[in-house]
């Protein structure tokens, strides 16, 4: 076993790999980007060495400064984590040429596993089911069209060096092709270096169920079950879960031993995933092999009580397997919820922020949180939105749900928009209790999952808004001097002569709601324009009980800063008041949507100044924390211009284009 470990990576896993090597008494070392000069990965590790300015392309992705910083500080090997280098064959075949350990797979591997067509034929010799799709070496784009229109729309791009859904894209119809073949492959360029595609048939209602594999360098092999990746945003994982929601005995082998089929068609070593579309009748196909660790591997420790990480220490120092296929067992269920500062409502636009206020609940058998953050640390643009890993255990899936459901309802963070609240309602919606699970799930259970629907608003408002009237009560202590019996000591809205009534504007659902709330001595009366609610209820502590025509409900209210959401067992209503209008908002660009939706870098310019657009046309691309996006026209209109040119960064909120629309005087 090694003495002295570096880690290449940075966040929630370089912690994760430094609390499994201090446990196995191996000092670690850890470099940083100026920008995460005091993260928590940073004061975990023994030593720490810089390695350059906040891009990870001028830091963590320079493979000679890693090398060099672990021969400098005499560490025997390098864990690459995931993302960046993990991936990465040269950055392999380096460490071996400086006598460094890789502890991950033969940079051979890495090749054959790189490349997404590459690996089709790969499996396709060993026997591996796959999707239809062209996998050919010919990239003209008429060449790629062809392939789709034989195939027939919905077909799936994908890059083929790729990973995590980038250079991804859906086209559903022959006239979308060419854009979305445009953008698949800047988006590959930017983060692989590479811009081949495939074209797959994309199957409409699949499940994405992968299987962690596990090889040594003595020829054995074994696999650790499967994870259900289903539930997707952007093509990125959002929940996964493991053992996949009802798996059989006989598939669970089937596809295990698939998966180490594969593996061993490349002569692998160490931890691998096999992803697999798991299509309704039973049938898979062979989608992928990652070669390095998961970020959703903690599910599958979880299940079987294993440390992944310490397998991949010891297959990297030469050791054999630490169990055999037979040895291997699962226990319970678990779950895996990713935290992100993201504004699920806007498209899960990434976002950035300080975390002014950060309390995870509180971590035991049942409960694990995996972060790289602490409370005032800063979500970068530079990096993954991600804030922590929430994972949750229990003897069964309804159980292990409950925990989840409760973890997240205690999750509180201050100081930047986060997707808590969207986790908390997906976990709680039937569908997904109920595991009908496939990778269209949230899009198909939209209204469901963001509450819009309109029985949604109607019960919903007049509780946020009651939630909001009690926490301000409880904010206000009576002077100590007043009268305890005195009018003046009370808030419950009290006026001589007058009704108990109050005022407040609250924006819940993306809307401004105007409510009055009046007391009727032992209820409240909630107007919502039309409408009207009774509803008994009190707010102690953050426990928040009401009764609504009978039916007693209790739910946790989360105040951090001025938003706030209440926690019910039908899922989570996030409101805040709205803030007084006082005439000085500037709203210039914001109505056409011309505005950078965020800090980032101009990508490309789509048309020439002085063209004339239709509405919804792309005008502009922006790329920011490692995704695309592209900015539309609001409407017909021309573009007189752009205030920024490729390659230039931009404040979140500058206006981008000069655009004037269609008609205007």
């Amino acid at each position: 076993m090694f003495s002295k470990l570096l880690i290449a990576n940075r966040g929630e896993i370089a912690c994760r790999v430094i609390k499994t090597a201090k446990r196995l008494g191996i000092a670690t070392v850890a470099v940083y980007s100026d920008a995460d000069r005091d993260a928590l990965h940073v004061q975990l590790a023994d030593e720490a060495v810089h390695i350059g300015p906040p891009p990870a392309r001028e830091s963590y992705l320079l493979g000679e400064r890693v090398i060099q910083a672990a021969l400098d500080t005499g560490a025997e090997a390098i864990h690459p984590g995931y993302g960046f280098l993990s991936e990465n064959a040269g950055f392999a075949r380096a460490c071996e040429a400086a006598g460094i350990v890789f502890v991950g797979p033969p940079a051979s591997a890495i090749d054959a596993m790189g490349s997404k067509s590459a690996a089709k034929q790969i499996m396709e010799q060993a026997g591996v089911p796959l999707v239809p799709g062209y996998h050919g070496d010919d990239q003209n784009p008429a060449v790629l069209k062809k392939a789709a229109d034989d195939m027939g729309y919905p077909v799936l791009l994908k890059a083929t060096a790729g990973g995590g859904g980038k250079g991804m894209r859906q086209v559903w119809s022959a006239g979308e092709f060419d854009e979305a073949l445009a953008a698949a492959q800047r988006e590959s360029l930017a983060a692989f270096g590479d811009d081949r595609m495939l074209v797959e048939k994309y199957l409409t209602k699949p499940r994405h169920v992968e299987v962690q594999v596990f090889c040594d360098s003595h020829g054995e092999g074994v696999y650790l079950a499967e994870r259900d990746c289903s539930v997707q945003r952007r093509h990125q994982k959002v929940i996964e879960e493991a053992p996949a929601p009802g798996m059989t005995p006989g598939l669970r082998q089937q596809m295990g031993d698939t998966a180490v089929q594969a593996a061993r068609a490349i002569d692998y070593a160490g931890a691998g995933t096999v992803e697999f579309l798991l299509d309704e009748d039973g049938s898979f196909y062979f989608m992928e092999m990652n070669t390095r660790l998961q970020v959703e591997h903690p599910v599958t420790e979880m299940i079987t009580g294993q440390d992944l990480v310490e397998w991949q220490l010891r297959v990297a120092s030469g050791q054999a397997l630490p169990l055999t296929q037979r040895d291997i067992t699962l226990k319970g269920h678990a779950f895996e919820a990713r935290i992100y500062a993201e504004d699920a409502a806007n498209d899960f636009l990434p976002a950035t922020g300080t975390l002014a206020f950060l309390q995870p609940p509180e971590e035991s058998e049942f409960v694990r949180v995996d972060t790289g953050v602490r409370q005032g640390d800063e979500i970068s643009v530079y990096y993954d939105p991600m804030i922590a890993k929430l994972i949750v255990w229990d003897e069964s899936r309804e159980r292990a749900l409950q925990r989840l459901a409760s973890a997240l309802a205690e999750y509180r963070i201050g100081g930047t928009v986060t997707n808590v609240d969207f986790l908390y309602n997906l976990a709680t919606a039937q569908p997904f209790r109920a595991a009908e699970l496939d990778t269209g799930f949230i899009e198909r259970h939209r209204a469901l999952i963001f509450h819009a629907r309109e029985q949604d608003i109607a019960g919903e408002v007049p509780l946020a808004a009651l939630a909001l009237l009690l926490y301000r009560r409880q904010q206000v202590r009576p002077r100590a001097c007043l009268d305890p019996w005195t009018p003046w000591a009370s808030h419950n809205a009290w006026r001589l002569n007058e009704a108990h009534a109050q005022h407040l504007d609250i924006r819940c659902h993306d809307q401004d709601f105007a409510i009055t709330a009046d007391w009727l001595g032992d209820a409240w009366r909630i107007h919502n324009g039309n409408q009207s609610t009774v509803v008994k209820v009190q707010l102690e502590g953050d426990v928040l009980s009401f009764e609504v025509d009978g039916h007693r409900q209790r739910g946790t209210l989360a105040a951090t800063g001025d938003s706030f959401v209440l926690y019910l067992a039908g899922g989570a209503i996030s409101f805040n008041e709205v803030p007084p209008d006082t005439g000085e908002t500037d709203s210039s660009g914001a109505a056409g949507g011309l505005s950078a939706p965020m800090n980032g870098t101009i990508v490309n310019l789509l048309v020439e100044a002085g063209t004339a657009v239709e509405q919804g046309q792309a005008l502009l691309v922006m790329e920011a924390m490692k995704m695309e996006h592209t900015i539309r026209a609001p409407a017909a209109g021309t573009v007189d211009g752009f205030y920024y040119q490729p390659g230039e960064l931009v404040d979140g909120g500058a206006e981008l284009v000069n655009f004037v629309p269609k008609d205007s005087p």
